[in-house]
C-alpha cells in the first residue's frame, strides 16, 4: 500500500530534486499534481523547477558539505538526482546512514554520473556490446589510444556532462587538439578525463525508457516504451519522434540490454538507455537513471508522459507505458545570448495544426541553449516531425527591449 501526505503539512511526502531545469521542471509538475511536497535545487537562482515547485534552493550541489547540511535539513522522503554534477559521494554515505533513499539508488547516481563508471560497468561487468573505448587523461594519450586500436573515424566526449556538451567526432589527426579542447569547455567537472570511443557504422540511434516499477503484487517490474528515434547535432538532441521502427530481433536485443542495465542499477524509476542499432544488431551507449531529453516527445504520444512515469515509480505506484499516438519534438533554441529574452511569434507557431509549444523559462538565453520544444502528433511520425520542426522554427527569440 502507498501512501501520500497533504503538501506543507506535518503529513507531506517530500522529495527533493537535485538539478532543476526543463526536466526536472516536469517531474515537479508531475509530482504535485499527486500531491507531493516538492524542494527543487539547482546552482543558479530562478532555474525552471524552482518556478514551481513548493520550495527553491540555490547551491554548489558538487560540493558535499553544502549537499549533506540541505539534505539534512529538510528531510525529505526521496532525493532525486536529475543531472550528472552532484557529489555523489555524500548521496552514498547519507544512504548508508538511513537518512534518506537516492532515486533510484545512491549507487547508481554514482555510476552514471560519469561515463566512466557505467561504461565499465556495461562492457566489463555486464559483456554488453560497446563501442571499443579507452579513458585518456591527457591530450598525448588521446593520440595514442587513437593510433593504437581505436583509430578514425572515433567520438570524443567527457567523462562527464550533459546534453552533448563537449562531445566531437574526429575525422583525421587535424581534428585531435581541437576535438579534446573542446571535451575539457564542455565538461560538468574540470578534471581533465575524457573517453573515446572507435565509430560504429549505425543505422540509427534510439533512446529505449525503460521502468522498474511495482506491479499489483508490489514486485518490481521492468516495463518498456516505444523507441524514440532522434537526431543530434554535435551530440545535442535537435529532434525526436516516437515510435521509430526496428526490427523484431532489434527491439528484442534492445529490451534485453535495458533490463540487463536497470536490474543491475536497481532501484525504482524511469531510464533513458541509449543505443545504437544496425539491422538487427544493437550497441549501448549510455544509460541516464532519469527523464531523457529526447523523451520530451512523450509529452505528446503516450497516455502517461516520461515525467509521469518517473513521478508514478519512484513513488511505488503503477505505470502505463503504453503509446497513444505517432509524435515528435523539435528544440527551440534561444538564438542569442542575453537574459530575460522574449519569444515572438507563439501564436503562429501553434496555428501549425496538432502541435503545442513548451516554453522552459531559463532566466538566460545563449546561441546553442535549449529555451523551448515544439511537440506534434500525426498518424506516422515522419509526418509529425514535419509538423514540429514547422512551429518549432515560426517561434522567434529575441532580446527583450
Amino acid at each position: 500500500m502507498t501512501t501520500l501526505g497533504t503538501p506543507l503539512s506535518p503529513s507531506a511526502t517530500k522529495v527533493l530534486l537535485l538539478g532543476s531545469g526543463e526536466l526536472g521542471k516536469e517531474v515537479i509538475i508531475a509530482l504535485q499534481r499527486l500531491g507531493v511536497e516538492t524542494i527543487a535545487v539547482d546552482r543558479y537562482p530562478d532555474a525552471p523547477g524552482h518556478q514551481v515547485a513548493h520550495h527553491a534552493r540555490t547551491l554548489v550541489m558538487t560540493d558535499p558539505e553544502q549537499l549533506r547540511a540541505l539534505i539534512e535539513s529538510e528531510q525529505p522522503d526521496l532525493v532525486v538526482p536529475e543531472i550528472e554534477a552532484i557529489a555523489t559521494p555524500a548521496l552514498e554515505t547519507l544512504e548508508a546512514e538511513g537518512k534518506v533513499k537516492v532515486i533510484p539508488t545512491a549507487r547508481a547516481a554514482r555510476l552514471t554520473m560519469d561515463r566512466e563508471g557505467i561504461r565499465r560497468l556495461a562492457a566489463e561487468t555486464l559483456g554488453l556490446p560497446t563501442s571499443p573505448y579507452r579513458f585518456c587523461d591527457s591530450l598525448r594519450e588521446l593520440q595514442e589510444a587513437i593510433d593504437n586500436g581505436i583509430g578514425y573515424p572515433c567520438v570524443v566526449k567527457p567523462v562527464m556532462s550533459s546534453s552533448g556538451k563537449g562531445q566531437s567526432k574526429i575525422d583525421g589527426p587535424q581534428d585531435v587538439a581541437k576535438a579534446w579542447d573542446y571535451a575539457m569547455a564542455g565538461g560538468r567537472v574540470s578534471h581533465g578525463r575524457i573517453i573515446v570511443e572507435g565509430f560504429i557504422d549505425f543505422d540509427y540511434e534510439i533512446t529505449l525508457l525503460t521502468v522498474r516499477a511495482k506491479d499489483a503484487e508490489g514486485h518490481t517490474q521492468t516495463y518498456f516504451c516505444d523507441p524514440i528515434g532522434h537526431l543530434q547535432d554535435k551530440g545535442d538532441y535537435i529532434e525526436s519522434w516516437q515510435p521509430h521502427p526496428m526490427s523484431p530481433a532489434a527491439l528484442q536485443k534492445a529490451k534485453e540490454i535495458g533490463d540487463a542495465i536497470t536490474k543491475n542499477l536497481g532501484g525504482q524509476g524511469l531510464f533513458g538507455v541509449e543505443l545504437f542499432v544496425k539491422g538487427d544488431q544493437v550497441w549501448f551507449s549510455e544509460v541516464s537513471p532519469r527523464p531523457h531529453d529526447t523523451g520530451m516527445v512523450t509529452m505528446i504520444t503516450q497516455w502517461q508522459n516520461e515525467f509521469e512515469l518517473h513521478a508514478r515509480a519512484i513513488l511505488g505506484l503503477p505505470v502505463d507505458t503504453r503509446l497513444r499516438n505517432p509524435g515528435a519534438s523539435a528544440v527551440i533554441y534561444g538564438g542569442v545570448d542575453a537574459t530575460g529574452i522574449v519569444f515572438d511569434d507563439v501564436d503562429t507557431a501553434l496555428r501549425v495544426p496538432q502541435t503545442e509549444i513548451r516554453l522552459f523559462g531559463k532566466p538566460e538565453s545563449f546561441t546553442r541553449r535549449r529555451m523551448g520544444v515544439a511537440l506534434a502528433y500525426d498518424t506516422d511520425a515522419q509526418s509529425a516531425r514535419a509538423r514540429a520542426r514547422d512551429a518549432a522554427g515560426k517561434v522567434k527569440p529575441r532580446p527583450a527591449k
